[in-house]
């Protein structure tokens, strides 16, 4: 079985953008699992997102409100296939996030985060890959803004970068 996950974090709305994308919109309605790390800031997008996925997990953020905060964990952990996931907003500083990961989410295969609105892809010492979509809404330093798809076969991870123009 392969699943297809679509990956968000950072989405800001509407202090960043009125609505999300188009092409988010597109790709929530082909995932199998939508996961979102944090920083929606209202509630109407929580919920828009979860009315439209056939599965969903997410976290809150630093910017989100106690609306949010009553709805959401601040770590939210699912199974995908083979795969042990967890999700969160903030991991720290980019230097040594790596090994600081393995320590907080043992046994962990995919860590999921935001905040930085930069998107992230490496592989941790132990194995863990660790994977930050950006921000669909609010690019910051980035040429583009970004998600996230997924693919999970069994144990195999295959992430891409989708750009959002």
């Amino acid at each position: 079985m392969t699943t297809r996950m679509l990956l968000l974090a950072d989405t800001h709305v509407p202090k960043r953008a009125r609505h999300l994308p188009d092409a988010v919109l597109r790709a929530v309605a082909e995932a199998d699992i939508v996961v979102h790390a944090g920083d929606w800031v209202d509630l109407p997008t929580l919920e828009l997102l979860e009315s439209r996925s056939r599965s969903f997990a997410g976290v809150y953020g630093n910017n989100d409100g106690p609306e949010l905060r009553a709805r959401l964990p601040e770590i939210a952990r699912l199974t995908v296939e083979d795969v042990e996931i967890a999700v969160v907003h903030e991991t720290g500083a980019a230097s040594r996030r790596e090994e600081r990961m393995d320590a907080a989410f043992p046994g962990v295969d995919l860590l999921v985060f935001g905040h930085s609105h930069i998107p992230w892809d490496t592989v941790s010492p132990a194995g863990m890959r660790l994977l930050n979509p950006g921000s669909p809404t609010d690019r910051r330093r980035q040429p583009v803004c970004t998600m996230v798809q997924v693919t999970v076969d069994g144990s195999e991870i295959e992430a891409t970068l989708v750009p959002i123009r």
